[in-house]
């Protein structure tokens, strides 16, 4: 397993490089985002742990820019702890959001929960419900002939809620899979992106396929 860190602050890039090779990674180090840029375009890395306040480009373009062409799961790590800086780094397309102090053990444990998620996520390699048909090895969607343009974000949410078609997802389930990332209960990020989803993926068909349960959650099945 690849990991990329970009990270400013030599003291802290040279704490987690130490840390994750001891625990069997291999570890690349960037200082600033155009460099980070640069080796995520060279290499095939499992997980990057991206800095925010970086000299360059900061950690929102890193985000923002690789999004365009790579789905590699991102931890964004930083001493920004507001919720508006989370919600913003999630809906960039960050799968997790650590706060700057850490602790190691914590950060481990966070970097093992999503290297595993995806090699759960990759073990199908096409998931289909009715014609709607998911390949996440080629990063495509499909509704009948009509293919899907889906964000990062959007695609996780689409591949959890067909890995578990025909079961009700609460709103804390689909957080906990899709964003690692704990809300504040107000915010409504999940009503939003099953929105966005919804449109994308029903509007245009008479067969819908994503439905609420009033109070409970969502579940992507086929209704008669």
């Amino acid at each position: 397993m690849r990991i990329l860190v970009v990270e400013d602050e030599p003291k802290t890039a040279d704490y987690l490089q130490q840390g994750l090779t001891e625990s069997g990674y291999v570890v690349d180090c960037a200082a600033n985002g155009q460099d980070g840029l640069h080796l995520i375009d060279q290499q095939d890395y499992q997980l990057v742990i991206l800095d925010v306040n970086l000299p360059h480009k900061d950690g929102w373009q890193v985000l923002e820019l690789m999004r365009r062409e790579h789905s590699t799961r991102v931890i964004m790590l930083t001493a920004r702890g507001r919720l508006a800086d989370k919600v913003r780094g999630l809906d960039l397309g960050a799968d997790d959001y650590l706060v700057k102090p850490f602790e190691f053990p914590e950060l481990l444990a966070r970097v093992r929960t999503l290297l595993r998620r995806n090699e759960h996520m990759a073990a199908v390699d096409v998931f289909q419900v009715a014609d709607l048909e998911l390949d996440p090895r080629r990063h495509r969607a499909y509704r009948g002939n009509r293919r899907i343009d889906l964000t990062t974000k959007e695609f996780t949410l689409l591949h959890v809620l067909m890995r578990q078609a025909g079961e009700v997802l609460t709103r804390t389930q689909i957080i906990s899979q899709v964003w690692d990332m704990n809300f504040d209960c107000d915010t409504n990020v999940v009503e939003v992106s099953i929105s966005r989803l919804r449109a994308k993926i029903d509007d245009a068909s008479d067969i819908k396929l994503i439905h609420t349960i009033r109070g409970v959650g969502y579940v992507l099945e086929v209704r008669q």
